[in-house]
C-alpha cells in the first residue's frame, strides 16, 4: 500500500506564506526514512531539515508542495474562508494531483482543526475520486507517522527558503515572520507602514489590525 502524508509550515505567521506539501510512498520507503532520523521538522536543525529534505525527494514516490501567499489567505478570509477551511482546500488539492486512481493510498493527515471530524468531512468534499482513498486525519501526525513528518520537512524547507528570499529584500530584521518573535515585532511597527502593500504580510491577522489600530490613535 502507498501512503501519502501531508502536512503545512507557517499557519501562524504574519509575514511570509503558508506552505503545505505532500509525500507519497511506499511503507519500506517510510521505515528507510525513519532510520535516518524522519522526524517533525520542529525537532531538527535547519542544516539538518536541509539534508534530509533531499533524501526525502530521492526516495519518494512523488511529492507536491503549495505555497499559499498573503494574499490568497487575506483575500478567502475576506469571503469568509477561514484558515481551516483553506487549509482543507489546499490538501484535497495535493491529493487530487497525487491521485491517479490505479492503486490504493492511505492518506494521512496532520489536522489543522480542533474539530477533526468536521474538518474530514469537508476535505472530503473536495477530493475528486474517494474510491482508492483512505483518509485518516490526526492531530500530531507529524509526530506518530515518519511519511508526515517528511511532509512537514518539506514544507518547512520551502517555507525557510520563502523567508530567505523576503530576508535578502527587506533585510534580516524581518525576523521569523512568526508574532512572538521581537524582530518581527519591531520590522512591524518600524516598517510596517512602509511596505504595507508589497504583499508580504497577512492584513487580517489581529497582530496587524492591532498595529495599525494604534497607529492611527496615535495620529488622531
Amino acid at each position: 500500500m502507498l501512503i501519502l502524508g501531508i502536512d503545512d509550515a507557517g499557519r501562524g505567521p504574519v509575514i511570509g506564506p503558508m506552505v503545505l506539501a505532500g509525500c507519497l510512498m511506499d511503507e519500506e520507503t517510510e521505515r528507510e526514512l525513519k532510520k535516518i532520523g524522519v522526524k517533525d521538522s520542529k525537532q531538527l536543525t535547519q542544516k539538518r531539515r536541509e539534508f534530509l529534505e533531499q533524501k526525502i525527494k530521492d526516495k519518494a514516490e512523488t511529492f507536491e508542495i503549495v505555497i499559499i501567499s498573503p494574499a490568497i489567505i487575506d483575500g478567502t478570509n475576506h469571503k469568509g474562508i477561514n484558515l481551516n477551511a483553506l487549509e482543507a482546500i489546499k490538501t484535497a488539492e495535493i491529493i487530487n494531483k497525487i491521485n491517479k486512481g490505479f492503486k490504493k493510498i492511505k492518506v494521512i493527515v496532520d489536522c489543522p482543526s480542533v474539530s477533526i471530524i468536521k474538518w474530514q468531512d469537508f476535505l472530503k468534499t473536495k477530493i475528486k475520486n474517494l474510491s482508492n482513498l483512505e483518509i485518516s486525519c490526526e492531530h500530531k501526525a507529524d509526530k506518530n507517522h515518519p511519511v508526515v513528518s517528511a511532509a512537514s520537512i518539506l514544507a518547512k524547507c520551502v517555507r525557510e527558503k520563502e523567508m530567505s528570499k523576503l530576508k535578502e529584500k527587506y533585510g534580516d530584521e524581518i525576523g521569523s515572520g512568526y508574532t512572538s518573535d521581537p524582530l518581527t515585532q519591531r520590522f512591524l511597527e518600524k516598517q510596517g507602514h512602509k511596505h504595507k502593500d508589497t504583499g508580504i504580510f497577512r492584513k487580517t491577522w489581529a497582530t496587524w489590525k492591532n498595529l495599525f489600530a494604534k497607529k492611527e490613535q496615535t495620529t488622531l
